[in-house]
């Protein structure tokens, strides 16, 4: 268990202290169960009310909240930037793999950094370059030529193909796949002709890629993923892929082929984006968005119908059939009134 003081606490997150600094914090919890030993923090004004009843060591919150607060404080800039910087000063998650284990097979050629560890049953093949700290759980697989970035970790039965490049400071959910062919193939009198895919996936620095994601090879030139990219769980980004720097994909999101999206993006859950165009800097699109044009200007964009009761959506797919109809008619009245006029 990890502990410590509230000065401390105080002191890495350049907080203001009011209050007890000797307090030990073990720990985070909502403001709702949080207990003695326990911090947690204040991110709106609506949750004022249950400051009275939180029974928590510590408080992260803002100026104008500390009169409510009849307990310890930390006064901050932005408590949920702060509680995130917290959970990581306590946290308490396993190294993905200590030592390596006698079950894991390395390729004689294989260069390795100080404190590499591999767990039990991974594979790393000829050719590779392991950076420091690097952590390799057990089960995976690190293909030849692939070079992962110092203290970067893959969680267990992680795959990465051949010459992928991984940066530093990158976490790989478990069973996620680096370096898959992507999708190439011709089409030869109805039969499918495969195409080798030659390129590689180029991942930058502080990458963090969800579980049972895939990232496709690129066909030719590179699948490329940005500095800071997040990407979260069972996401699809196809071959020659470009994802701009600090730019966040949410969970099942579908990248098809040559797609470029730019920096500082936000990608809500379940969208689906055509392949072959562009998608400019600093664009939110909300969940469950069908991506089929170019976005050339910063912004928020939304498709797809919201939930309605059951009755209601019947009506309204009945008369989304019957669009093309409504408009002809709307035009002719149109044409009508201007006869008129």
């Amino acid at each position: 268990m990890v502990s410590i003081t509230l000065a401390e606490l105080a002191e890495k997150l350049d907080a203001q202290l009011h209050g007890d600094g000797a307090v030990i914090i073990t720990s985070l919890a909502g403001m709702n169960s949080a207990r003695e030993g326990q911090i947690t923090f204040l991110s709106s004004p609506k949750y004022r009310k249950h400051l009275l009843q939180c029974r928590a060591s510590a408080v992260m919150l803002k100026e104008a909240d500390v009169s409510y607060c009849q307990g310890n404080a930390l006064v901050v800039a932005d408590p949920y930037v702060a509680y995130a910087k917290v959970a990581q000063i306590l946290d308490t998650t396993p190294a993905c793999a200590t030592d390596i284990a006698p079950t894991a097979v390395i390729a004689e050629d294989a260069i390795l950094g100080e404190g590499v560890a591999i767990g039990s049953n991974a594979v790393v093949e000829s050719g590779t370059l392991i950076g420091d700290g690097v952590q390799i759980g057990a089960g995976c697989f690190v293909g030849k030529g692939t070079k992962l970035g110092a203290r970067t970790k893959l969680w267990a039965n992680v795959t990465i193909y051949h010459d992928v490049v991984l940066g530093e400071d990158c976490l790989v959910q478990a069973g996620t796949v680096i370096g898959a062919d992507g999708f190439g193939y011709a089409n030869e009198k109805g039969k499918w002709i495969k195409i080798p895919q030659l390129g590689r996936v180029v991942i930058g620095d502080r990458v963090e890629i969800g579980a049972c994601t895939t990232i496709d090879r690129g066909a030719l030139d590179d699948t490329c993923i940005a500095d800071g990219v997040i990407i979260d769980n069972q996401c699809q980004i196809a071959h020659n892929v470009s994802i701009g720097e600090n730019t966040a994909v949410a969970g099942a999101t579908v990248m098809a082929g040559s797609l470029k999206v730019g920096k500082h993006c936000i990608i809500g859950g379940a969208s689906v984006f055509n392949g072959h165009m562009e998608i400019t800097d600093n664009v939110t699109i909300t969940g469950m968005a069908m991506v089929m044009r170019p976005i050339t200007e910063p912004g928020m964009y939304s498709s797809g119908i919201p939930l309605q009761p059951n009755r209601e959506w019947r009506k309204t797919a009945a008369r989304v059939l019957k669009i093309d109809e409504m408009h002809k008619r709307l035009k002719e009245l149109e044409k009508q009134l201007d006869n008129q006029a």
